[in-house]
């Protein structure tokens, strides 16, 4: 059990006095879809910007504790975020497409860094949309405007995206909530596969999803992380009051 992402004593205060974590101690596990839930407001999605420095772009008055990455703490001024952000990569709640084709979405962040050889780009391309579960559905799409596919597909579209600057971790935020059923269950499936290669983190979109995905879980409250164990032992037998009320719906 490899310990990718160690949260030490984290402490995140926004410029207008909201207190989002409070002293989180958390281990993300490599291959694992690691899930972060609990109710809205609880600092699940600023632990996300925090692992990749989204929070260096929000009005943050002050941030304490360590994040270790192989060994590296994320949070080191000398840190190169541009490089941090194409290793811990993110997904959004809505899918948000370039304003490009299919093709220019994939191969954007690779052609940024450089790339110039079209037959890498091809390689690649294709490899991250195989990945992403949704290469037989646009191949011979790719030079479509990404607007033109429907939801479910431009949110694979940004994670294949995501997939193909071969990240560690991908991050993902709410990445079901503006979706169909269909759509939300080849999501899911895809992440149990994907954890094969790459390591997970999951904030979901509600309880249910927390419990069919996630192999380790951690329940965020009001800023701090009140529990912590494996997936099926937090949802099945949670031994705290405060996670079983959540798990059982009487609040949140």
């Amino acid at each position: 059990m490899e310990k990718l992402i160690i949260v030490e004593k984290l402490n995140l205060v926004y410029s207008d006095g909201v207190e989002s974590l409070v002293d989180v101690n958390l281990d993300i596990i490599a291959n694992s879809v690691n899930v972060l839930f609990g109710p809205a407001g609880g600092g699940k999605s600023s632990l996300l910007r925090a692992f990749n420095r989204l929070n260096d772009l929000a009005d943050v008055a002050s941030i304490s504790g360590r994040i270790l990455f192989h060994g590296m703490d994320i949070l080191d001024p000398k840190t190169d975020v541009i490089e941090l952000r194409r290793k811990i990569g993110m997904v959004f709640s809505r899918p948000v497409p370039l304003p490009l084709t299919v093709y220019e979405n994939v191969s954007y962040g690779l052609q940024l860094a450089g790339e110039r050889s079209k037959s890498r780009l091809d390689e690649v391309v294709e490899e991250a949309l195989r990945l992403a579960v949704l290469w037989d559905e646009v191949y011979d799409r790719l030079n479509d405007p990404a607007y033109s596919l429907s939801g479910g597909q431009q949110q694979r579209l940004c994670l294949a995206r995501v997939l193909a600057l071969k990240p560690d971790v991908v991050m993902l935020d709410e990445p079901t909530s503006a979706l169909d059923p269909v759509s939300t269950a080849r999501i899911e499936a895809l992440l149990l596969d994907l954890r094969e290669r790459f390591t997970i983190i999951l904030v979901p979109h509600n309880v249910q999803q927390a419990a069919r995905t996630a192999d380790y879980a951690g329940f965020f409250l009001q800023g701090k992380l009140v529990d912590y164990a494996p997936g099926k032992e937090l949802f099945l037998n949670p031994k705290l009051k405060e996670t079983q009320d959540y798990v059982t719906g009487r609040f949140g």
